[in-house]
């Protein structure tokens, strides 16, 4: 026996795992990991079982056979979606949203053959998913093509004064109209809510004088607008004071023809007295106007032919000053 120390040698103990162990354990989380599902909001899936379509499911939690036997497509149903032409937004989750080259989409021509650009959005919903995924290939290059070419046919038959002043509102209807039609006619499954305008300008080198007519149009607008105004104001003051004075000339006459109804009574009245006694009539009347008259009459003396000296018969007044 050497000097080394004794060595135990202990049974080999195997780690490994066995590989059926490995491969069941594998399929099992495949199998739960593919055998269910989330819709999200504002969303519908679309089930496929061999790529044929066999249902719609609503937002929520769903199971499916699993290892790629029902497949599902998600289409945002819910949610309102834009097409931009002629200029492109950053940060959009739509990749049908904006087009491969905004400029030459603006660019259009005009029922007159001028040049114009011209900016819209056209928003959409979709509302049949089995229609927009299968029926059409590339349903939003569809819909986008579709709209452009709907929007050249709409700004082709319109001149460039009315695509840039007072035509807007009704190139935005006859727009929506077609598209709609069309888009049934294609069975894109998609619902059209709006066509809007946003900016519509002349070229580049054109603009400045478009901008000068644009502003005197609106001046001419103002001043038009301002008479009305005035006229609005003046013309119902005018009637009224021509109503006022109207009215008061009718009172008027109604008074003076109702004094003389009254003088012509009174003196139907006298006349009849007066023939019935003459005598005492004229004394009367004589005698009445003698005390209507002489109440407001100063002081007056009455003489004959016979007085031949008048001032010693007349009294001086006193003048105030003399009476203090």
């Amino acid at each position: 026996m050497n000097g080394d120390k004794p060595r135990w040698d202990l049974p080999a103990v195997s780690t490994r795992v066995p590989l059926r162990t490995v491969l069941s354990v594998l399929l099992v989380l495949v199998f739960l990991w593919t055998s269910y599902y989330t819709i999200p909001a504002e969303s519908e899936g679309v089930v496929l079982r061999f790529g044929k379509f066999i249902a719609k499911v609503p937002p929520g939690l769903h199971f499916k056979i699993p290892f790629g036997v029902d497949q599902v497509t998600v289409v945002p149903t819910q949610r309102q979606q834009k097409l931009e032409f002629g200029f492109a937004t950053s940060e959009y989750t739509n990749p049908d949203q904006v087009g491969v080259d905004p400029d030459k989409e603006r660019s259009m021509v005009t029922g007159d053959l001028n040049s114009a650009l011209v900016e819209w959005i056209v928003q959409y919903r979709i509302t049949e998913p089995e229609k927009y995924l299968f029926d059409v290939r590339q349903p939003g290059l569809t819909l986008r093509d579709i709209s452009e070419a709907v929007m050249r046919e709409v700004v082709g038959d319109r001149t460039v004064d009315e695509i840039i002043t007072i035509g807007r509102q009704e190139i935005e209807e006859a727009a929506l109209l077609r598209i709609k039609d069309l888009a049934g006619l294609y069975q894109l499954g998609v619902s059209i809510n709006q066509v809007q305008l946003k900016n519509v300008n002349p070229p580049e080198p054109v603009q400045p004088s478009f901008n000068e007519v644009n502003r005197a149009q609106q001046d001419r607008e103002n001043v038009i607008n301002l008479a009305n105004g005035e006229y609005n104001k003046a013309v119902p003051r005018a009637r009224g004071e021509a109503d006022q004075q109207v009215r008061a000339a009718e009172g008027y006459r109604f008074k003076r023809i109702n004094e003389a109804e009254g003088d012509v009574a009174a003196f139907g009245a006298v006349l009849e007295q007066y023939v019935k006694a003459p005598e005492v009539t004229r004394t009367r009347i004589y005698l009445e106007t003698l005390g209507e008259v002489l109440p407001q009459a100063r002081q007056q003396i009455i003489v004959d032919d016979t007085v031949q000296q008048i001032l010693p018969m007349l009294p001086f007044p006193t003048p105030p000053e003399a009476s203090k």
